[in-house]
């Protein structure tokens, strides 16, 4: 169970990490005005987005289910911070979502936001990782 467990974190280190990396990618990709760069951008969001960070939550959901069922969903079933962490988990899903949103208006050079709105929303994802993180390891209800 433990390497489940260990797979399981590894796995959510490399999705977050691209989760906080690719809204600063969109930060320095709308203060760009040259073509090099903006085509240098849609590149580098597109591998981020593609082969980092999708593959990471796909693995960290798929070992996440497989913790839940290996250790007895019965026992978990009533703990309010499995339930809560759930509920971040799937606030962080919806997060994922909307960077794919972002990466597509970037790549069709659609994009209407400023920097200062992908600054805001790069702050986002720690909130996730600092409530999860939390109800994982503290569990305080």
């Amino acid at each position: 169970m433990l390497w489940l467990k260990a797979l399981h974190l590894i796995f959510m280190v490399t999705w977050f990490a691209g989760l906080f990396y690719l809204p600063r990618l969109y930060v320095y990709h709308a203060m760009s005005s040259d073509e090099i760069s903006n085509e240098r951008f849609k590149v580098m969001e597109r591998k981020l987005f593609f082969g980092i960070m999708t593959p990471g939550m796909i693995a960290t959901l798929l070992f996440g289910i497989w913790m839940l069922v290996a250790y007895d969903w019965a026992v978990y079933a009533n703990a309010g911070w499995l339930h809560a962490k759930l509920a971040l988990l799937a606030l962080t899903l919806v997060y994922h979502y909307f960077c794919y949103q972002w990466l597509l208006d970037f790549k069709h050079d659609r994009n209407r936001r400023s920097h200062v709105f992908y600054r805001w929303m790069n702050e986002v994802p720690v909130l996730f990782l600092v409530g999860i993180v939390i109800l994982a390891v503290v569990k305080p209800f």
